[in-house]
C-alpha cells in the first residue's frame, strides 16, 4: 500500500509538474505571438500614408480633373465662343444671335470695313443674307482667350471661312476679336471686330508701310 501510495504521489507530481509547465509555457508562447504581431505590424505602418501623405497624393489627381484655365469661368467663354462658330458654320441666325448682347449698345466692326450698331440690326442682316449662303465651312487658329475679372472676357483668333453666296463661291480670311461680358450668369458678346490679314495696301498709310527688303549685293 505504501508502495502504491508513493506511486500515486509520484503520478500526481509529475501530472502536476506537468499542468504547470503546459500553463507556464502557454505565457511565453502567447508573448511572442503578440511580439510577432507588434513587429509585424511596425513595419507595415509606412505602407499606410499619413495624412500628409494623402493629401500630397490627391493634390495631382484634383489638378487632373481642373480645366487648364486658370481664371474661374473661361470654360464657360469657350463654350459661348464655339456656339456661334457653330452657329456660323450651320449659318442658324438663332444660334448665332443667341450669343450676341441683346442691346442697342452691340457693335460690330465688320471685315469690310462697315459698322453695325444694335442687336436688331445684326439679326436683320443674318436673316438677309444667311439663306443665301451653301458650304459654309469656317477654320479658326491660335484662339487666345484672356480673362478680365470673373465677369470679363477677350478672346483673339485667326480665322478663313469659304462658303457658296448665291451660287458663287467664295473666300476670306482674317482676324478677329470679341470681347464677352457675362450678364445674368450667361456669357455674351457684347463687341466683334473682324479685320482683313491682307488689307488692301491703298487703304494702309504711308508711314505703316512695310520697308522695302534691302537689295542684296
Amino acid at each position: 500500500m505504501k508502495l502504491t501510495l508513493v506511486s500515486v504521489l509520484q503520478i500526481g507530481f509529475i501530472c502536476f509538474t506537468s499542468i504547470a509547465q503546459n500553463t507556464n509555457s502557454s505565457t511565453p508562447a502567447a508573448r511572442p505571438r503578440t511580439a510577432a504581431n507588434t513587429n509585424q505590424s511596425t513595419p507595415q505602418q509606412p505602407a499606410t500614408p499619413k495624412p500628409a501623405e494623402r493629401t500630397a497624393t490627391q493634390t495631382p489627381q484634383t489638378r487632373s480633373t481642373t480645366p487648364p484655365q486658370t481664371v474661374p469661368g473661361s470654360t464657360a467663354v469657350v463654350e459661348a465662343f464655339n456656339k456661334l462658330l457653330d452657329g456660323i458654320r450651320k449659318a442658324d441666325v438663332n444660334a448665332v444671335m443667341s450669343v450676341y448682347w441683346n442691346s442697342p449698345r452691340l457693335v460690330l466692326f465688320n471685315n469690310n470695313g462697315t459698322v453695325t450698331k444694335g442687336w436688331e440690326q445684326v439679326k436683320s442682316n443674318r436673316e438677309s443674307s444667311y439663306p443665301d449662303l451653301k458650304d459654309v465651312k469656317l477654320d479658326v487658329r491660335d484662339v487666345s482667350v484672356i480673362m478680365m475679372g470673373r465677369d470679363g472676357a477677350l478672346v483673339s483668333c485667326l480665322w478663313t471661312q469659304s462658303q457658296t453666296y448665291k451660287g458663287t463661291p467664295e473666300t476670306a480670311s482674317g482676324r478677329m476679336t470679341l470681347v464677352f461680358r457675362r450678364t445674368g450668369g450667361v456669357w455674351k458678346a457684347i463687341h466683334l471686330h473682324t479685320s482683313p490679314d491682307k488689307p488692301d495696301a491703298s487703304r494702309v498709310m504711308p508711314s505703316e508701310q512695310p520697308s522695302p527688303s534691302p537689295t542684296p549685293n
